[in-house]
């Protein structure tokens, strides 16, 4: 009898050639060339975004946890790629039921080659949004570095994204999903990116609860290029993520590119002209963060918007982002360690209800909408509404997750080991010999 690692090998070699049946049996067609390679590089410079936020945080956090905070981004990169190609793409975008998930008929990728997703093949569209579910998780985590165990996060990762992200991707973006049917617009990712990152990393920063020290002492980031660099970065990655999210290279991709870097810099500028009134001085940190936030609010909104309008949207989320940043220090006392929620969170939120105060039809005839100010108030409710709905489910699969991975393998390294540093706890690494 085979030896039971002999079954299992056979086993995973049969899983694994699964995919090859649809190629054998796929007819030829035809995609638009301009329009893929547009959509793979976008892919590209999405993927670019995590590495690029992993050093944006990096940076803010201090020496002893830099690699610790890298870390759970980079592995992000691999562990919902695992997913995602598995089940992770059909149960967003495979076929509906009942408006609430996809199916299993795209289980490890199978059925997909050979097939069309609009003008390109679906592998692109698939590997497109994979980037997407990456970025998502790895945001989360700007609320708890320097406390929480690795291994809890992989758990906790593997079990939101499958749990909150791919659920409410579902809902808005994939085919039949019920809150996109309603008729709230998420061009993007407003609400399913950013509004359900920034809701779990505030619910996840209060259950684990403050690093040591905090309140007592300064926690002062130990490396400002590095954060700057990450900035620079996600801004240009984030062409791909909301240009690319057009997928096809014409009038709305372009649209959506204008309307990307106007919302960065009027948001970076607010920022830095609220904090340079408050405080008597601008800040680097602050227009880097302040530029996030404005990519942040109109990534929602990108497609579907003018460029005068993307400047008040940039200009409205570096005020507003700024002022929740400000409120958290001085009123809440929360510690959401590198402001995933008050950027994330209150950036995505804005962002959102603004598409229903600015869109226009005329901009985006196929999949746009008039808003507020072209006469059509029912817009801005659904849009609170799609909000509303996403935003519950989020927190209370959030919290459930949570605390079953703190009950089985805890969510917080020990005292000790938080007062030593993350690095050297759970990698056994240093990011610096001096």
């Amino acid at each position: 009898m085979m030896p039971s690692a002999g079954r299992f090998l056979w086993a995973a070699v049969a899983v694994a050639l699964l995919p090859l049946s649809a190629l054998a049996q796929a007819s030829e067609v035809h995609a638009d060339t301009g329009d893929t390679a547009w959509l793979l590089i976008s892919a590209a410079l999405v993927l670019l975004m995590t590495p690029g936020l992993a050093l944006f945080y990096g940076g803010m956090v201090r020496r002893k946890n830099v690699l610790a905070t890298l870390m759970y981004s980079h592995f992000a990169l691999a562990l919902v790629t695992v997913q995602w190609v598995v089940f992770g793409y059909s149960i967003t975008f495979g076929k509906d039921f009942h408006g609430l998930i996809g199916g299993t008929n795209y289980l490890m990728l199978d059925n997909m080659v050979g097939k069309l997703k609009g003008s390109v093949p679906e592998l692109a569209f698939m590997v497109f949004q994979l980037k997407f579910a990456i970025i998502t998780p790895a945001l989360i985590s700007g609320a708890f570095v320097e406390r929480m165990k690795f291994s809890a996060y992989m758990v906790f990762t593997l079990l939101w994204t499958t749990l909150v992200y791919d659920p409410v991707a579902h809902w808005v973006w994939g085919d039949g999903g019920w809150i996109g049917t309603y008729g709230a617009l998420d061009f993007a990712g407003g609400t399913v990116v950013h509004w359900t990152a920034g809701l779990s990393a505030l619910v996840c920063a209060l259950f684990i609860g403050k690093r040591l020290g905090f309140g007592k002492e300064r926690f002062i980031p130990h490396d400002l290029p590095m954060t700057i660099t990450g900035a620079g970065l996600l801004w240009f990655g984030w062409f791909g993520f909301n240009a690319g999210s057009a997928l096809s290279a014409g009038q709305t991709a372009a649209l959506a590119f204008v309307t990307t870097t106007i919302a960065a810099a009027t948001g970076a500028m607010a920022w830095v002209f609220g904090e340079w009134a408050s405080r008597g001085k601008p800040t680097m940190l602050g227009f880097a963060s302040g530029l996030v936030a404005g990519l942040v609010a109109i990534t929602p909104a990108a497609g579907f918007v003018s460029p005068g309008a993307s400047l008040l949207i940039g200009a409205a989320a570096g005020l507003v982002c700024y002022a929740a940043v400000v409120l958290k220090e001085k009123r809440f006392h929360y510690d959401d360690s590198l402001d995933a929620f008050g950027i994330h969170g209150v950036g995505g939120m804005l962002g959102a209800l603004l598409v229903g105060v600015f869109s226009r039809k005329v901009l985006n005839p196929s999949g746009g909408a008039d808003g507020l100010l072209a006469g059509d108030p029912s817009l801005l409710v659904k849009q609170a509404v799609g909000l509303l709905a996403a935003g519950a489910w989020t927190v209370v699969v959030t919290l459930a997750i949570l605390f079953v991975v703190d009950k089985t393998m805890g969510l917080r390294v020990s005292e000790d080991d938080e007062r030593e540093g993350l690095d050297a706890t759970q990698h056994g690494e240093a990011a610096y010999t001096s």
